[in-house]
């Protein structure tokens, strides 16, 4: 029988950016934040690495900062919440910097910014070229551990949700560490918040930590919440092609400082599938590599003119990843690769980050706001962690306390270390780069079969959402590349699932 404690307050299950943010604009209302990895660690928010995008200058605006994320986002963009994201943008920016995070600055004190793919102009705040996620995330921990309204429990991983009898969600259960004494915790809460991050770890190539698997998403697929647009992936183009697990990113901020693509020859070759070249969207960049190495020619960023002895001091963690893995960036290309980088889908949300089931709130990249469509627009992800994370802590705060309910756990099953091995394998081969229907079809075979040996886990159930809506989804728009289905349709449209609504053996079969 696992314990059972009961928190009046907020209940948090993620310390990246928008798990912390929504801790402290909880106040005064109580926050408890639940992280399996110690602080710091285990979320993608520290490994960002080009910045925060936000209509900052001189001559830039919210709007023009909204149009080049609705144009990224390939007709799937909620224009709405667009808005709010860039409006509230800047000041979510200087709020940071007021915690001290120590953004770069140009010598008359203004937030220094950079060009990246897909903007209309440099709007990328930035810190030390290419830190800006561990030092965000510095300054806002030492922001979290400093506020007397809230409580961070690190050790505690999250295995499964506590419902009443009409869905309302009312708390979580959560795998203490040996260190805090191990078992089953069952905690009580008037809201928790989903801020588990995104799928990475579902794909054997990622640049996001492996502790990542989609189980936030699994979960609240499995309590019946409303889903929104999971067969969306963005890939990274220039993942350093060094055999890391996870793999070092070669930041897209290299592109904006003139880097380019040059296949093993040494010749360029982004002109011949896009106009903006190495500035292009992602997912064309993403897919150019991808033919690239396909037809055996290889690919690599090459930095030498652009950075060259530069490098140590403008992009420290670049510098010091290609040297681990044998590569002298100041004198040589990088060898680069698509990885697994960000999952536009998630739990749909409101504008406060409330998700369709009572109680249950959801924010950064498990949470699907609308606000990335097809294809999230270069540094706007720790822009909608920060303002969103804020929205659904204060939404989250105000929630009263429900009336005492019988409670019922929903709680996942494990999913052994070589199964999860053979799942990444799978989604990389299948419901990576480009796509069609016999390898989707492929891997719902391979999520069936793992399932019949392993039970319905979280992370099968988050693989099985992208997949089944790649298979549903004949076009191809953004992040997602059907090469059976080359051409966008002609209406864009999101995807709105329940779990219920699809019985898994059913979603093979959608698209027939």
């Amino acid at each position: 029988m696992a314990e059972r404690l009961t928190h009046d307050g907020v209940l948090i299950v993620g310390a990246g950016l928008a798990g912390l943010s929504a801790a402290l604009a909880a106040a005064p209302r109580k926050a408890l934040v639940l992280t399996d990895a110690p602080l710091n660690q285990g979320c993608s928010s520290a490994w960002a690495q080009g910045g925060m995008a936000a209509a900052l200058s001189d001559g830039d605006t919210p709007e023009s900062h909204a149009a080049d994320t609705v144009a990224a986002g390939a007709g799937l963009v909620d224009a709405g919440m667009a808005r709010l994201l860039t409006q509230e943008g800047p000041a979510a920016v200087r709020a940071l910097a007021d915690l001290g995070a120590p953004f770069d600055r140009t010598k008359d004190g203004a937030f220094a910014q950079s060009l990246e793919a897909a903007h209309s102009r440099a709007r990328v705040a930035r810190v030390k070229g290419d830190q800006a996620g561990a030092e965000i995330m510095h300054a806002v921990l030492a922001a979290v551990l400093a506020a007397p309204h809230i409580e961070v429990r690190s050790g505690h991983r999250l295995r499964g949700l506590l419902q009443d009898a009409e869905g309302r969600v009312r708390g979580v259960i959560a795998e203490r560490s040996d260190d805090f004494g191990g078992g089953l915790v069952e905690i009580a809460a008037p809201a928790v918040i989903l801020a588990t991050g995104g799928i990475g770890g579902l794909y054997a190539v990622t640049t996001t930590p492996a502790e990542l698997k989609g189980e936030g998403l699994g979960l609240a697929a499995l309590a019946g919440a409303v889903l929104g647009d999971p067969e969306f992936v963005q890939f990274h183009p220039t993942a350093i092609d060094i055999g890391g697990d996870p793999a070092p990113l070669a930041t897209e901020a290299l592109r904006g400082e003139g880097a380019v693509l040059v296949d093993a020859g040494g010749e360029r070759f982004m002109g011949r599938y896009h106009r903006d070249a190495e500035l292009a969207p992602r997912d064309v960049v993403a897919r150019a590599i991808h033919a690239e190495r396909e037809a055996g020619r290889g690919a690599f960023l090459d930095a030498r003119a652009a950075v060259g002895e530069a490098f140590p001091h403008e992009f420290p963690a670049v510098f010091a990843a290609c040297l681990a893995g044998g590569v002298d960036p100041r004198v040589e290309p990088i060898p680069v690769a698509p990885a697994c980088h960000y999952h536009m889908g998630g739990i749909a949300t409101d504008a406060e980050g409330r998700t369709s089931l009572a109680g249950l709130f959801a924010a950064g990249e498990c949470a699907s706001t609308g606000v990335h469509g097809a294809n999230r627009l270069a540094s706007n992800s720790l822009l909608e962690a920060a303002v969103f994370g804020a929205r659904a802590g204060r939404a989250a705060a105000a929630e009263a306390p429900p009336p005492p309910a019988r409670l019922v756990r929903l709680v996942a099953p494990e999913l052994p270390g070589e199964a999860l091995q053979a799942l990444r394998q799978a989604m990389s081969r299948d419901a990576g780069v480009v796509r069609d229907a016999a390898g989707l079809t492929r891997l719902l075979d391979a999520i069936d079969t793992l399932e019949a040996g392993h039970g319905r886990a979280a992370p099968l159930v988050a693989a099985r959402l992208v997949a089944a809506g790649a298979l549903a989804r004949q076009e191809s728009r953004g992040g997602h590349f059907r090469a059976d289905f080359p051409a966008a349709g002609a209406e864009p449209r999101r995807s709105f699932v329940r779990w219920a609504d699809l019985a898994p053996a059913a979603w093979k079969h959608a698209a027939e």
